[in-house]
Formats: structure tokens, C-alpha cells, sequence
């Protein structure tokens, strides 16, 4: 049975800073009223905390319901970081939870990158670059998901608000130390924030939140980058980072994605460079999440990197946010048409014929 586009759907947007949820009709452009949560979900030994999240959402829901006057929710979509690696404790216990609890037949679980796919492209081939404290970029022909980087400060994330804010300290402490590639300039900067340079390792090192430390001192790298050379390189290897990413998941026809088999080998070895040459159409990639609110310092290099590495791409505002893309994919979940491809980690769907 199709919804239809007057059934109420819900939008839930789980980020390291806290839970959105959105309820809406599934009709194209139809308000939704918003509740947040400034609690974010816990991660334990197995994963995304089901239960937590469960905690906050069915309240959340309830309250949604009686401010908007629903009588029941025909689809949900949840879009949480860390799903495609942490996610198996939501994708066993969500499904039967909301049906108990709303009635719902129609889930989709979704990587974060994927809700900020479908709120900046909507279901449309093209690629997304998203960039707060971390990096990630996603692409899809429609038919897979190839993803680049979203690997975390320790091993990726590169050009993200985080490695931005590392490489700025780097070059902090090398000016206090008289190396070769500090910058007096953000030296200053880092005292002034966090205190006496030597200081500054025993300040983050023990830190939980240390990623979004290092994030935090991305701006100074921005405000200093009109004037000091050092910073301005900084942004520059992070764009060249950005675009090497959504190069490397523009679709180009070829049918590369996430889990290329032994028969994709070859098309899964090349480079993003060989890709982009290969590539004979244009490709739509849209830049969100917070890192960009820093301007031209960072966005113009990232456009002019783009240009040299991805000739075929065509940069495109983002449409909305993660939370608009939850609420989307939950739209089209109601309504039969949604497109974006199904994966077992990046776009699990449940429907009434699988319950």
C-alpha cells in the first residue's frame, strides 16, 4: 500500500553534537516541525546505543505528534554518524521498536554522509563533499555508493575542520620552536586560545572531544590565511584533499562503488586523476556542512581544485541539511519512490514486506 504524499513521516539526524527530529508530510516541500537534543547518542561495546537513541526519539516523536495534531507516522528515516560501521545494534533493534511503538513499516537507516547526500542532491547522480569537524565525501550513479575518506582524525579525514586545526598547531609549535614552516602568526593565535605553546599537549592530548579541539582552531587558520603564507597553504592542501575526495566519487559511468568486486579491481585501482579524465559527463557536486561557513579562504582554492582535478564538475549549492535529507529519504520511503541505492550499511531499508 502506498502512503501517499499526505502521510506523515519522520526525520531524525543523529551528529557527535546531539539529535534532530523532524516531522513532516511526505509531500515535496511540505513544512516540518523540528525538536532538538543537545544529548548526543552513546556508542558502547556494541555499537550505537539502540536503546539510547530509542530514548530520546520515541519521546521526541510523541511530542511532534501532538504538536502537529498526526495520528500516526507512515515512514521514518534516521541518519546517524558512525551507522555504517557502528549501526548493527540500530539496524536489529530499530525496526521492530517504532513498529511497536508508531506503527511503522517503513524504515530507512542511513549513514550520515547519506542523509547529507539526499538533503544537499535530493536523488539525483552527483557527488557531496561533507566537512565539519571531519571529512567525507559520498557519489552515486543511482545504481551504487562509492565513498572517499570519513575515516576518522587518526587515519583520514583530511582537509576536515579537524585536520585544518592540527596542521595550524603544527605550525604553531614549530614556531616556537624555531623550525622551518612555522608561523609566528599562528602561534599567536593558539596562545591566545589555549595558553603557553608548551603547555598545549598535556591541554589535548588527555581530551575525549580532542577532534573538535583541533576543529576549533580551523577560524584561526581561515583569519589568518589574507596575511600569513603559512596559513594560506594550510587551506590549500585541505582543498586540494576536498577535491581529490569528490573526485574520487563522481560517478563516471563505469559502475565503481563501495564494495567493487574481483571483476572491479581495475576500475577501483584508479586514481580520482585517471577517473576525472575518463569521466564524459558532467558531474554535480555540492559542497555542505559547517567547515564551508568559513568563506573564501577555504571555499575559493577548493573551487579552483576542483577546476584543475575535475573539469566535468559542476559545484551546486546543497538544497538543505542532513535533517531535510533524513526527511526526504523518509518522503520518498512513504510514497514508493525513492531512488538512492540501497546498501546494507549506507541505506538499509525495512517495508512491510519484510516484517
Amino acid at each position: 500500500m502506498t502512503a501517499g504524499g499526505g502521510a506523515w513521516v519522520l526525520g531524525v539526524d543523529s551528529g557527535g553534537s546531539g539529535v534532530r527530529f523532524a516531522l513532516g508530510r511526505a509531500e515535496a516541500g511540505a513544512p516540518a516541525e523540528v525538536l532538538a537534543s543537545d544529548e548526543p547518542v552513546r556508542t558502547g561495546p556494541a555499537g550505537i546505543d539502540a536503546g539510547h537513541l530509542l530514548g530520546q526519539l520515541v519521546p521526541a516523536a510523541l511530542e511532534l505528534l501532538d504538536r502537529t495534531g498526526a495520528d500516526r507516522v507512515a515512514a521514518v528515516a534516521v541518519g546517524a554518524a558512525g551507522m555504517a560501521s557502528l549501526g548493527d545494534d540500530l539496524r536489529a533493534k530499530l525496526p521492530a521498536a517504532l513498529a511497536g511503538a508508531f506503527g511503522v513499516r517503513r524504515l530507512a537507516l542511513a549513514a550520515d554522509a547519506v542523509t547529507a547526500y539526499a538533503g544537499a542532491l535530493g536523488q539525483r547522480p552527483g557527488a557531496v563533499v561533507a566537512a565539519g569537524t571531519g571529512m567525507i565525501a559520498l557519489g552515486t550513479d543511482l545504481t551504487r555508493w562509492r565513498r572517499a575518506d570519513g575515516w576518522g582524525h587518526l587515519l583520514g579525514d583530511c582537509g576536515g575542520g579537524a585536520w585544518i586545526g592540527r596542521a595550524g598547531l603544527e605550525a604553531a609549535m614549530r614556531a616556537h620552536d624555531g623550525r622551518r614552516g612555522g608561523s609566528a602568526a599562528l602561534r599567536e593565535r593558539a596562545e591566545a586560545l589555549f595558553g603557553p605553546a608548551p603547555e598545549l599537549p598535556g591541554l589535548l592530548y588527555p581530551r575525549s572531544d580532542r577532534p573538535a579541539v583541533l576543529a576549533s582552531f580551523a577560524p584561526e587558520v581561515a583569519r589568518c590565511a589574507a596575511s600569513d603564507p603559512v596559513a594560506a597553504s594550510i587551506l590549500r592542501e585541505a582543498a586540494r584533499n576536498i577535491a581529490e575526495s569528490a573526485a574520487a566519487v563522481c560517478p563516471d559511468g563505469r559502475g565503481d562503488g563501495l564494495d567493487a568486486g574481483p571483476a572491479d579491481t581495475d576500475s577501483a585501482n584508479r586514481t580520482a586523476t585517471e577517473r576525472a579524465s575518463e569521466s564524459v559527463s558532467e558531474c554535480e557536486v555540492a559542497l555542505t556542512g559547517g567547515l564551508f561557513r568559513m568563506g573564501d579562504s577555504l571555499l575559493v582554492p577548493v573551487r579552483e581544485e576542483l577546476a584543475a582535478l575535475l573539469p566535468s564538475a559542476r559545484t551546486v549549492p546543497a538544497a538543505g541539511d542532513p535533517l531535510a535529507g533524513a526527511l526526504l529519504i523518509a518522503s520518498a520511503l512513504a510514497r514508493e519512490e525513492l531512488r538512492l541505492p540501497h546498501d546494507p550499511r549506507m541505506l538499509r531499508v525495512t517495508t512491510e514486506q519484510d516484517t
